[in-house]
């Protein structure tokens, strides 16, 4: 199979709009599930031509809803949010005359994205080295579990095995005597995504300057660490760990969930103590607490934690949160509402904001909102391309 025919495209921009900034770079992407596919999926949205390779079965996120046991077809939402805007092609990679054709791809390609696992691509000549050898000018896009040396480095991991549970950063969401609970679906691998396609803008931008390409590599496990190295930061200078305690509990009563008598929620987020307490102390009438020794200095603050949580808990329910936040207002008291995803869907700064976008998965078919692309760029708005049907984009031999 020779003579590769793809033409260059980009569903999503047209003639009357300025282009999205990646557009003109073409990605081969051969992944499967969410982390590799979720930055071709960001890359797509910002203007990008990406050829998904799929096997003649697909990528198995198009029937995870089926293999978690749902009975029935039905519209899979993270396979639409992070394949939007591509164009599928189906290979066998493991047949030899298919693989060839997936090498023409590569060829014509500013970059290979993958999270196929290391032993799989080096038997199938697919490896890091092997493509960067043959073209030097492609960024090679690698995306891991638990990185490229160990024992473990072939482990399937998923971001909750890899991001959460192995960077630690499970466990530190709740304190030392409690399991962590089940975790949102996707967090870690979209994190992981974002933080390759960072990498890849970086190579080739490097590529105008040198003319070569490299490989960029990240890891769930890579990325779960960054995200944690708060705490990392602290055990690594200082030896120590404050863990996650009980909200009754804590040492940062000014940073701590609360619930008002409405039964909604709120974060308070008084990070610089001794500026925030003023405020609050203000903003409840309790202006007696400022010659409370319990309550005097960060430090006492700190160490009668328990005691203030337990008295702002009794203040707090007297109003709703309307009521409350207004008080917080206007006592200049930093606060965040503790949406569900129902509220979080109406937020007016998400609305306002775009974090919402309006994509349309097959021609004719009613749109829906998904999550936007997390990053704005001056004169171009997303528009997110069709979701492929398996294969639809085969090319022409």
């Amino acid at each position: 199979m020779t003579g590769v025919i793809v033409t260059r495209m980009n569903a999503h921009v047209d003639d009357a709009r300025m282009p999205g900034p990646l557009a003109g770079v073409r990605v081969v992407e051969l992944g499967v599930m969410v982390a590799g596919p979720a930055a071709g999926g960001v890359m797509a949205d910002w203007g990008a031509d990406v050829i998904k390779i799929e096997s003649p079965t697909g990528d198995p996120l198009r029937h995870i809803f089926k293999a978690l046991g749902t009975v029935g077809d039905m519209p899979t939402p993270p396979f639409e949010m992070d394949n939007r805007g591509k164009r599928s092609v189906t290979l066998d990679v493991t047949a030899d005359d298919q693989r060839a054709t997936l090498l023409s791809l590569i060829a014509d390609a500013d970059v290979f994205l993958t999270n196929v696992r290391l032993p799989s691509l080096v038997r199938l000549g697919l490896d890091p080295e092997s493509l960067t050898e043959r073209f030097p000018n492609l960024i090679y896009a690698l995306l891991t579990g638990y990185g490229q040396e160990g024992a473990d480095a072939a482990r399937a991991g998923y971001d909750v095995g890899a991001f959460w549970a192995r960077s630690g950063l499970a466990q530190n969401t709740v304190p030392l005597d409690a399991y962590p609970s089940m975790l949102g679906g996707g967090v870690g691998d979209h994190v992981t995504a974002i933080t390759l396609v960072s990498g890849i803008a970086a190579a080739l931008f490097d590529r105008t300057r040198t003319g070569r390409g490299r490989l960029v590599h990240t890891s769930l496990l890579r990325a779960g660490l960054y995200a944690n190295s708060w705490t990392l930061g602290v055990h690594l200078r200082f030896g120590r760990v404050e863990s996650a305690r009980h909200r009754e509990d804590s040492r940062t009563p000014l940073i701590n969930p609360y619930r008002t008598g409405d039964g909604r929620g709120l974060w308070l987020l008084g990070l610089e103590a001794d500026r925030h307490w003023p405020n609050i102390v203000r903003a409840i009438g309790r202006e007696d607490l400022f010659d409370d020794p319990r309550f005097a200095t960060a430090t006492s603050r700190k160490e009668n934690g328990g005691e203030i949580v337990a008295m702002l808990d009794e203040v707090f329910a007297r109003y709703t949160r309307d009521e409350l936040t207004k008080i917080f207002d206007e006592h200049d008291v930093w606060w965040a509402p503790i949406n569900t995803i129902a509220d979080a869907l109406e937020d007016p700064q998400v609305l306002l904001n775009e974090g919402l976008v309006d994509m349309t998965p097959r021609e004719g078919d009613a749109p829906f909102r998904a999550a936007n692309s997390p990053i704005d760029f001056g004169g171009y708005t997303v528009r997110p391309g069709a979701v492929p049907t398996l294969g639809e984009h085969e090319p022409r031999w």
